[in-house]
């Protein structure tokens, strides 16, 4: 929880690095907080059927889409990339699974150009 918290505070910082706990954490606490939200908003009626969406569920994932976004973009600075490479993800399937490795990787050793490891530093 300690790593969705510290992803928050961090909240529209897109400068700096984020190593793969931190990203892995806020995306679990995330899809958590996400499907209790879907289940209250099915229990309560909540639900636009239209939209097949809740309004609990909605403004959960608007309030975090900025954050989201920001601890993607510092995952892929602890890699070594730019931030741009987020943009793959529109495309279909393909982007999906080019993120997803870039995800998993190991963060680049010693210091790049978006600023010191954040391992080496908690270590």
């Amino acid at each position: 929880m300690n790593w969705f918290l510290l992803a928050l505070k961090k909240y529209a910082e897109f400068s700096g690095r984020s190593q793969r706990s931190e990203y892995w954490f806020f995306i679990l606490f995330y899809c958590l907080i996400l499907i209790a939200l879907v289940f209250v908003d099915t229990m309560t009626g909540l639900i636009n059927a239209a939209y097949g969406i809740g309004l609990l569920s909605g403004v959960f994932g608007l309030a975090m889409l900025i954050p989201s976004i920001s601890v993607a973009v510092r995952r892929l600075h602890d890699i070594g990339r730019t931030g741009w490479w987020i943009l793959i993800g529109l495309v279909p399937l393909i982007g999906f699974i080019v993120l997803l490795i870039f995800y998993v990787q190991d963060s680049q050793p010693g210091t790049n150009a978006y600023g010191p490891n954040p391992k080496e530093a908690t270590a």
